[in-house]
């Protein structure tokens, strides 16, 4: 009997892992890191290193220092109307398309009739692309065939709704809003499922009115997916370019960021030094707004 439980106490006790454990754990963790460094941190290493170098792609490698910085900032008159863009697409994602999906997902989750097919519909512009988005753009917006011409009946002096540097961003910002909206509205409508009930009911005791219960008990309870919504909000406005592209190739008011690296890599310039430098600008305003956006979230985390 002795014998018996010290077997048994032995076999409860912790599993030593085998070299073949071990291997198969190194390949699990080892593949997805290597290949992370090779497919991400390895080209942002190089667009850094590029950034300081005047390179066409084929000839030597010539140090430039900061001159692609100072021809950026100082003589490249795309890049600051580039900039505003992507400030008014960071603006209309997050505070017209997440708002709208939040409210959205409230609807929804109050159970109201048709909640099914609601949600389906509103989800269903997330399966696309932003390049389909933008054809579908094209098909509405045209100025000579589009549809929301033909509805407005401006036969003889129609409105050029994508060729007008005046309208086209707006009407652009308003179709990537329309894929935003869905997105968020799922990721709110999972986190709107997860709320502890009893917390509304507490409220309800209380006193406190549907609102009140929203905004000061079920809006502070979702603080993980405003995390999540954020970063994806700043992601998704910071590396549009799909959209702008397909309609008229990101130019007459439709520059961004991403659409001048495109430009300066693989266009017929091919200055590669110069592109990689508007690279790293991107980077750099991603990565400010994406760690101080997650910095306060988590004091926010802390004090509670």
């Amino acid at each position: 009997m002795p014998k018996t439980a010290a077997r048994r106490a032995r076999r409860r006790g912790p599993r030593r892992h085998t070299r073949r454990d071990r291997a198969v754990l190194c390949v699990l963790l080892g593949l997805p890191i290597l290949l992370d460094l090779v497919l991400v941190w390895g080209p942002t290493a190089a667009s850094v290193g590029l950034s300081f170098t005047d390179w066409d792609g084929v000839g030597g490698i010539e140090w430039a220092g900061l001159g692609n910085y100072a021809h950026l900032f100082t003589d490249y008159p795309q890049f600051w109307p580039a900039v505003r863009n992507n400030l008014l697409w960071l603006a209309a994602l997050g505070l017209l398309a997440t708002p709208f999906g939040l409210l959205l997902a409230a609807l929804i989750d109050r159970g109201v009739r048709f909640s099914r097919f609601y949600q389906s519909t509103l989800y269903m512009p997330v399966v696309l692309s932003l390049a389909v988005v933008g054809f579908i753009a094209q098909l509405i917006l045209s100025r000579d065939q589009g549809a929301l011409n033909a509805l407005l009946g401006g036969g003889k002096d129609p409105v050029d709704w994508l060729g007008d540097p005046d309208l086209n961003i707006w009407m652009i910002l308003l179709a990537a809003c329309w894929r935003h909206t869905g997105y968020v509205m799922i990721l709110y409508l999972a986190g709107l499922k997860s709320v502890d009930p009893t917390l509304k009911e507490a409220a309800a005791i209380d006193g406190a009115t549907e609102r009140q219960t929203f905004f000061r008990v079920v809006l502070p309870a979702l603080r993980p997916v405003n995390v999540i919504v954020g970063v994806i909000t700043v992601i998704e406005a910071l590396r549009a370019f799909d959209i702008v592209y397909a309609v008229n190739k990101g130019r007459n008011g439709l520059e961004l960021l991403s659409v001048l690296v495109t430009d300066n890599i693989v266009g017929e310039a091919s200055r590669i030094g110069f592109g990689s430098a508007i690279a790293v600008v991107l980077l750099l305003v991603s990565l400010g707004f994406i760690v101080t956006y997650l910095v306060q979230e988590l004091r926010g985390e802390e004090r509670r």
